[in-house]
């Protein structure tokens, strides 16, 4: 029987920083290098980074006892898309994570997610699906973090923190911590600007920027 086939979603900018991760993690497994592929809907190169790039269907057509597939695709509702595609093809999400990123009790971890190099998860914290956190992000204790959440790198999410569903944080931003039984809420579809301070709730579907965060008025 053919071993595995596993794929990286994506063979853009961030596909190509998980491919490395991917790569020591099926090492990890014992499968062989070659059972790992990168996965694009419009392949501008046959190969990257030593590994294929094979469109969506000829991955499902490859020969294989499983396919896994870690969505390396920053937009949050592409990957949802991405996901229910998975789900009507048998293929499974694939969690890949960093060999130096850090979970530390009681900490449940959706499938589907990415976790680059120096992620920090510290204790009771729920996150949902397709959860992206990418290098140096922290998550610290008693967060509630929802599906198809994005972290930019260096993102710190303090403690009694909720984080609903599709929000993104850009690169360096910081989220202050709530309190036991009253937790700072970023509503759903809400994008953190790079480098924001966010001191109090944010509604669903804002973009807040500045420190402290405030809401961008529209033009």
């Amino acid at each position: 029987m053919e071993e595995p086939l596993y794929a990286v979603y994506g063979a853009n900018g961030m596909g190509r920083q998980v491919m490395p991760l991917a790569r020591a993690q099926v090492a990890r497994y014992g499968v062989s290098p070659d059972r790992l592929v990168f996965i694009d809907d419009n392949p501008a190169l046959s190969h990257v980074n030593g590994h294929p790039v094979l469109r969506y269907e000829e991955f499902l057509s490859r020969d294989a006892s499983r396919h896994f597939a870690a969505t390396a695709v920053a937009d949050s509702k592409a990957r949802e898309k991405i996901a229910g595609r998975y789900a009507d093809d048998g293929i499974e999400p694939w969690t890949v994570t960093a060999s130096n990123s850090i979970v530390m009790d009681d900490v449940q971890l959706g499938k589907g997610a990415i976790l680059s190099v120096f992620v920090t998860l510290t204790s009771n914290i729920r996150i949902g699906d397709y959860f992206h956190a990418n290098h140096y992000s922290h998550v610290a204790h008693d967060c509630i973090i929802g599906d198809y959440v994005t972290f930019a790198p260096g993102v710190r999410c303090n403690g009694n923190v909720i984080v609903e569903d599709h929000v993104f944080a850009g690169t360096g931003a910081l989220i202050r911590q709530g309190r036991q039984g009253k937790p700072l809420v970023i509503g759903a579809g809400a994008v953190i600007g790079m480098g924001a301070v966010v001191t109090k709730n944010v509604p669903p579907g804002t973009t807040v920027a500045g420190n402290p965060a405030k809401p961008l008025q529209k033009q």
